[in-house]
């Protein structure tokens, strides 16, 4: 029998750079900075005037943001010289500014200005036809360039968090880190799902804290680069970790052969300090009898006899439903339960209840009717036998259930954007986290 939630904490990391990771460089100058992924950001305090320049170089070209007389813009190489990119609708700040910045997540470069505390986004563009900014040899050729009165860069870190699931044994248990739990996340970038990135934090259950360890990038089994896939389980295997995750790290609505799959990675790496890219290869995931054009959000639990596997497959996009696969290796799974009813449900979980093993999902407002703003619980048949007593933010938060000494905790989030209109979907969210309460 599980409680009652009642949300009692809300947090909102937004950091540009990474914390911890970020440093200071000499203003006016080139720097060399070589990154392991495509995910960074350089922080640039604005001179007088309220002007400043920030510049990436990759492989010998210099993309760059500038912000003089209210206006933000960027450059990039062109066939014939420069192409200077500024927005007409979000192109001039609406505040004084304090800080402007440039990330490149993914292929997307922004800039945006620091307004009344809050980073706005100004300007966007796809690097995809200039360069390949996943290439690990484009990225060691990184320099980074600031004017401006302070000039920070580093990896780039978080808009928000969303994703969110325990770091776990084998058998389910959370992973400690003394008093606290660790968790995956979700690392949402300026824009949609491309980029974003897979990250590590360390949740107090008492303070109600968090804090970011660590962030991982994945290599693909049949395509070269470096990837921020994400929507990720972590698991310890002894004394190396399995990583299970689901490929967005490039999805774009617009390619006719869009999918999404799972892969999984091994390795004996620290995944709980710095930054870190994992080779990978396919975590075969079950669809028969089903419709499937891809699968995500894995989450892996050993029950001593076998192993179960919750994920989520789409019959198109986006329509989706939670699946259970089971079987004695990751190699060898079999279909266990499909609820194809649903068509607007993801984040499976496997959660071990009153010494019965049940899968928890999110419903979203997508979805059919009573099927809609609610958490189901599952059988391992993933025939639904109940639902979680909680409130259910926006957007699609995932049911992830922490026992504590004090009774139950729950970390979801919600669709809460960042940056303003400019980037669209996918700057999402905000951790909400709940806790148990006596019915």
């Amino acid at each position: 029998m599980l409680p009652r939630f009642e949300a009692v904490r809300r947090l909102r990391p937004v950091s540009l750079l990474a914390t911890g990771a970020e440093a200071d460089y000499e203003p006016g100058s080139v720097h060399p900075c070589p990154q392991p992924a495509p995910s960074i950001a350089v922080v640039v305090d604005l001179e007088s005037g309220h002007r400043a320049t920030a510049a990436l170089h990759l492989a010998g070209m210099r993309l760059a943001m500038s912000l003089a007389d209210g206006h933000i813009s960027l450059q990039v190489p062109h066939a014939h010289g420069t192409r200077r990119l500024r927005s007409r609708r979000h192109g001039r700040v609406e505040a004084p500014p304090t800080r402007a910045a440039i990330t490149l997540t993914g292929t997307h470069l922004t800039a945006l200005s620091e307004e009344e505390g809050r980073w706005v986004a100004r300007a966007r563009f796809d690097l995809s036809d200039v360069i390949d900014t996943r290439d690990p040899a484009v990225l060691a050729t990184l320099q980074i360039e600031g004017h401006g009165q302070r000039v920070q860069a580093g990896p780039f870190g978080q808009l928000g968090l969303r994703d969110l699931r325990l770091v776990t044994e084998r058998d389910g248990t959370p992973v400690r880190d003394g008093a606290r739990v660790l968790l995956s996340a979700t690392s949402a970038g300026p824009g949609f799902f491309d980029t974003a990135h897979t990250s590590v934090w360390a949740l107090d259950p008492e303070l109600l804290e968090m804090e970011h360890l660590s962030d991982i990038f994945f290599h693909r089994p049949d395509k070269s680069g470096v990837y921020g896939d994400h929507a990720t389980h972590i698991v310890r295997e002894s004394n190396s970790w399995l990583v299970a995750t689901s490929t967005w790290g490039d999805f774009a609505q617009s390619d006719a052969l869009r999918s999404v799959r799972v892969t999984l990675a091994h390795t004996d790496a620290d995944l709980l300090r710095g930054a870190h890219v994992l080779g990978t290869t396919e975590l075969p995931l079950p669809t028969d009898g089903f419709t499937s054009v891809g699968v995500w959000d894995p989450h892996l639990v050993h029950t001593g006899e076998e192993w179960l596997v919750g994920y989520v497959s789409a019959r198109k996009f986006f329509r989706f439903h939670p699946v259970l696969a089971a079987g004695p290796s990751l190699k060898r799974l079999e279909l266990r339960g499909a609820a194809t009813d649903r068509r607007a449900t993801e984040g499976t979980t496997v959660l071990r209840v009153d010494n019965e093993w049940r899968v928890l999902a999110s419903d979203g407002r997508g979805g059919h009717r009573g099927q809609r703003s609610r958490f189901p619980v599952f059988d391992l048949t993933l025939n639904e036998v109940g639902q979680l007593d909680a409130a259910y933010p926006t957007n699609l938060p995932w049911p992830t259930l922490l026992r504590t000494a004090d009774g139950w905790l729950m970390i979801a989030f919600n669709g809460r954007p960042a940056t303003g209109p400019l980037v669209g979907y996918g700057t999402h969210g905000d951790v909400v986290i709940m806790r148990s309460t006596i019915r």
